[in-house]
């Protein structure tokens, strides 16, 4: 572990030091992401000045929300999008040699390597969001209620990683520019949605079967509401699944892959 730890911390440094080179792309980065905050903020303020709540959730309850997902967003951008957009063209090209070859986790490698510096401030900023929200909800707030949620928000970026990777893994067989990457980008507005607003099956496909629903609503209902077990572990088990079916899907992948090599 601290091999990977005293790695990580070389990709961060290559990473800033890298990014201060193009400042222009720093501030339009910044920006571009602060009128995605005031765009949802405002789609959600609208939305409740025609109703007092929206699947059972007061508007200070849902701001919470709206913050939880936002931060997830931030920390997708920053932390992973820059790896996972180059992914399909390492597989394509036969550039996914050099990674096979680390003596770490490929994983771990391809995932983590570009820390994407100039999206960092917008991070702070959406965490800042969360906090703010936080703030302002006048329903209970204790420190373990928010030490859950962000270990739980955590538990929904790993959730979030591993669905768009299911997506990006055919790439090995199709040998296509992106893989399934629109269809899990068109998936995604379901994150920005509280899960109780769809019933039925459409909501228990939603939150088991292709669970964006779940990502970033059972971690705001696991602060939101009163303390429930069952929403949990079913965060917990559809997580650890869906792990435990990426590392058999991208060994699959990886014993069809044809490398430059080969």
């Amino acid at each position: 572990m601290r091999r990977y730890g005293r790695l990580y911390l070389n990709f961060l440094r290559f990473s800033f030091s890298r990014a201060m080179e193009f400042r222009m792309d720093f501030f339009f980065r910044i920006f571009m992401d602060v009128l995605f905050y005031v765009i949802n903020v405002a789609f959600y303020r609208i939305v409740y000045s025609h109703t007092p709540s929206l699947g059972g959730w007061t508007e200070a309850q849902a701001m919470v929300f709206v913050g939880c997902y936002l931060f997830l967003d931030a920390l997708s951008m920053t932390v992973l999008s820059n790896n996972l957009f180059s992914l399909p063209t390492y597989i394509n090209r036969g550039d996914l040699d050099y990674y096979l070859t680390r003596p770490v986790s490929p994983l771990f490698f391809l995932s983590l390597r570009d820390f994407a510096a100039n999206s960092f401030v917008n991070l702070l900023l959406a965490a800042g969001l969360l906090g703010y929200f936080i703030c302002q909800y006048d329903g209970d707030v204790d420190a373990w209620r928010v030490a859950l949620l962000m270990v739980m928000l955590l538990v929904g970026a790993l959730l979030r990683y591993i669905i768009r990777m299911f997506a990006i893994i055919p790439v090995f067989w199709w040998q296509s520019a992106r893989g399934l990457e629109a269809v899990f980008y068109n998936l995604t507005r379901f994150i920005e949605r509280p899960d109780r607003i769809y019933t039925g099956w459409v909501r228990r496909l939603l939150t088991s079967v292709i669970p964006f629903a779940l990502i970033a609503s059972f971690p705001a209902r696991l602060f939101l509401d009163a303390f429930d077990w069952r929403i949990l572990v079913h965060l917990l088990v559809v997580t650890i699944a869906f792990g435990f079916g990426l590392s058999r899907f991208w060994k699959a992948g990886l014993r069809a892959y044809s490398s430059a090599s080969s």
